[in-house]
């Protein structure tokens, strides 16, 4: 695992490779994470649930459905208040 920090751009794959999406935006405690499809769904992925690859994707413990549940609705108040 490198040391980098996420940017935007960067994919964000799933446990078995799948791809999730691409970093829309990073924040201090989250990123914000466009899924692909025909209709785009935004995640939020908490930073601590993300690790850096060597390749310079994101990987996650989750498979595409786990994070949609988990993460596709927006926060209810700003982790850093």
């Amino acid at each position: 695992m490198t040391t980098a920090e996420p940017r935007v751009g960067a994919r964000v794959m799933g446990a078995q490779g799948t791809r999730i999406g691409r970093v829309d935006a990073v924040f201090a405690d989250y990123l914000l994470v466009r899924t692909r499809g025909l209709l785009p769904v935004d995640l939020y992925l908490p930073r601590s649930e993300v690790r850096v690859r060597e390749d310079g994707a994101l990987a996650i413990e989750a498979d595409a459905a786990t994070a949609y549940e988990r993460w596709h609705r927006p926060l209810r108040r700003a982790p850093h208040d």
